[in-house]
């Protein structure tokens, strides 16, 4: 089946070379065509109008300019083969000039095969091909640019153990779904549902009965709406388009203001209530009613937690890719599964509530508690898109200020000293007098101690417990703990600096220099003949926030790093435009990549067939993959034992 489809595919391409033919004297056909798995034969196929003569590219004579030439984009992950690997055509022809010097031609039509190291499943590989022809005493010549992709290798459909579609592989990609929504639980804006979850079902489930009906319908809901919408998102626009709707702004802005409503609405301001004509119709269908409520707040999770758990949809988007057309269904169905599961279980708690306690103001003040907490957890969205698009709004210091002030306000209202309009007083005590219940103190005290603990973050404190759904550090205007890079001219320390986009961007990585361009970080690591750490990292990236401050942060890695490698920080959800020049097609080859953070993810996944953050690299100075340390791990003895032995294999 292969060979037949690139009998096709060259079929087709000379069926265009010969509609062209007529224009142009030499016309040009690209393709490729993996051989193994880190073998591809790239072929340049030219047509040759009559009477032209076009110079063959293998020249066997040092120093002969008449030749035409193939020129590919640098590229990590492949590489031509040596010279004498090219082949050509069988009817190369020999002509004898004025001076009596042979050259090679070609007449008619020519092929001309370049065998190519590989080191990706799917790669893009782009150039040009420089012709140079004869054609009476003229010598016509001109350019090709080609782009050309080549996908992963066909699975043998006749091995069932091989199948896309068999049984096995869709259990595995039902496992990788389920480990994949496992992993997103631990992400930040997961945590921000539990709350508006807790409180919504509060007034749902008045009975056990009650419960569970709900919580099968919020589970069936979550799993339902995540699987299609996860399923269409991927099948129409590929793996990338989930991490550049999490990263876009409307979508960040969108989802802060949402949460802002929430927590406004906790406070007291007002309630979220469907208008009265779509709440009379449903009070008549009580079913109808109760589930579309339901199914609407699923909605509201699914759309939120695309924002956090996307580094694990991407990832599993990239492992489903290896599968049929039942794999992306399979695959989010247990991802949305392992989702829904605690949020089944916090839609049957509201019921156990409401049978402990029916009455006291005790649940106006969770309420108001969680308000304070949905309106801080808002301000992480807000600071996606600020980071992303560099408004420098939310810098560190004025987020910590912010959450500094509101959870000291929540502190005083769990003391009783703040009221708003729906609280009851404080109980009395066996002499009539108002008091606090030790419970609530205790939740004072809490809500007071974690406002202690920010407070050094405001002078550049890295707050290592809560760093994941900070600002990055770089935006902190004031930094008494900030690491200076390591200086000296041992070991070309510091001989070459970065100089693209360091008007935007600064390292992460505490005390070590950072480039943010790969072209610019591979020419440094050739120049002092240095291993390449490249860093693939996202302004709204948490657990590239948790990995920096826990692992990377480290005396002994902050060394090894500055003195022995490169290191490149590429960030995938940067919108920084670039200039046309630097524009690339996307891997599906329908639409150009324009941004920086979009051409990185596109670098990224070509590279590791990932697009999970974070993910460390590590490469030689020609750009092949010497190891790939994975992403978020808090071991630092094991990363340190992957620099030493990077180095060691350099």
């Amino acid at each position: 089946m292969k060979k037949i489809i690139f009998f096709l595919l060259t079929t087709f391409g000379f069926l265009q070379l010969l509609m062209a033919q007529e224009n142009k004297p030499v016309v040009c056909a690209f393709t490729i065509e993996r051989k193994n798995d880190s073998v591809a034969l790239f072929t340049v196929h030219a047509k040759m109008e009559k009477g032209v003569q076009l110079f063959a590219v293998k020249n066997q004579d040092a120093g002969n300019p008449f030749i035409s030439q193939l020129a590919f984009d640098s590229s990590a992950f492949y590489s031509l083969s040596t010279n004498d690997s090219i082949t050509e055509s069988a009817n190369k022809k020999t002509i004898t000039d004025e001076n009596g010097v042979v050259r090679y031609v070609f007449e008619d039509s020519a092929v001309f095969n370049f065998p190519m190291h590989i080191n990706a499943d799917s790669i893009r590989v782009k150039g040009s091909f420089a012709w140079l022809s004869k054609k009476g005493d003229e010598f016509p010549s001109g350019s090709e640019d080609f782009s050309v992709a080549l996908v992963k290798r066909t699975v043998n459909l006749n091995d069932p153990s091989n199948s896309p579609t068999g049984e096995k592989s869709l259990w595995l990609i039902f496992i990788a779904g389920l480990v994949a929504g496992l992993g997103a639980l631990t992400s930040p804006c997961i945590y921000a549902m539990l709350p508006v979850t807790v409180s919504f079902f509060t007034k749902r489930s008045k009975t056990r009965k009650d419960g569970l009906r709900n919580a099968l319908y919020y589970s069936l809901s979550i799993v339902g709406i995540f699987t299609l919408l996860g399923f269409l998102i991927t099948l129409i626009f590929g793996p990338g388009a989930l991490n550049a709707l999490s990263s876009s702004a409307a979508f960040n802005i969108a989802v802060f203001l949402m949460f802002m409503i929430f927590g406004i609405s906790f406070l007291g301001a007002f309630e979220i209530l469907l208008p009265s004509a779509w709440s009379t119709k449903l009070d008549s269908k009580a079913r109808l009613g109760s589930f579309s409520g339901i199914f609407f707040m699923a909605l509201t999770l699914v759309v939120v937690s695309f924002s956090c758990t996307v580094p694990f949809i991407g990832g599993l988007t990239v492992f489903i890719s290896k599968g049929g057309t039942m794999a992306p269904l399979i695959g989010f169905f247990g991802f949305s599964l392992a989702l829904a599961l605690p949020f089944a279980f916090f839609a049957l708690f509201p019921g156990l509530l409401n049978q402990i306690a029916r009455s006291g103001g005790w649940l106006n003040t969770i309420k108001v508690t969680l308000g304070f907490i949905e309106i801080a957890l808002s301000l992480k969205f807000l600071s996606s898109a600020d980071l992303a698009y560099h408004w420098r709004i939310l810098d560190r210091e004025v987020y910590l200020a912010i959450w500094i002030v509101l959870f000291t306000l929540l502190g005083i209202y769990l003391l009783g000293k703040l009221k708003f309009s729906h609280d009851d007083d404080l109980p009395l005590n066996d002499y009539g007098k108002p008091h606090l219940s030790v419970t609530r103190l205790f939740f004072a005290i809490t809500a007071f101690s974690f406002t202690v603990y920010m407070i050094p973050g405001l002078w550049g404190a890295p707050l290592n417990g809560i760093s994941a759904w900070l600002p990055e550090m770089k935006t902190q205007d004031f930094n008494l703990n900030k690491k200076e890079v390591i200086n000296g001219s041992s070991n070309n320390i510091n001989t070459i600096l970065p100089k693209k986009y360091t008007d935007l961007l600064e390292s992460e990585i505490p005390g070590v220099t950072a480039f943010f361009d790969y072209d610019e970080g591979m020419r440094a690591a050739k120049q002092v003949n240095k291993p390449v750490m490249i860093d693939f990292t996202g302004h709204a990236c948490a657990n590239c926030r948790k990995m920096e401050r826990e692992v990377l942060s480290n005396t002994e890695v902050i060394k090894i790093l500055q003195e022995d490698f490169i290191v490149i920080s590429l960030y995938v959800d940067d919108k920084l435009e670039l200039p046309e020049n630097e524009w690339i097609k996307s891997a599906s080859g329908n639409n150009d990549v324009t941004t920086m953070g979009a051409k990185n993810l596109e670098f990224e996944a070509a590279l590791t067939n990932s697009n999970a953050q974070p993910q460390y690299v590590f490469l030689n100075a020609e750009g092949k993959i010497i190891e790939n340390a994975g992403g978020y791990n808090s071991n630092i003895e094991r990363f340190k034992a992957i620099l030493n032995k990077v180095k060691a294999e350099f």
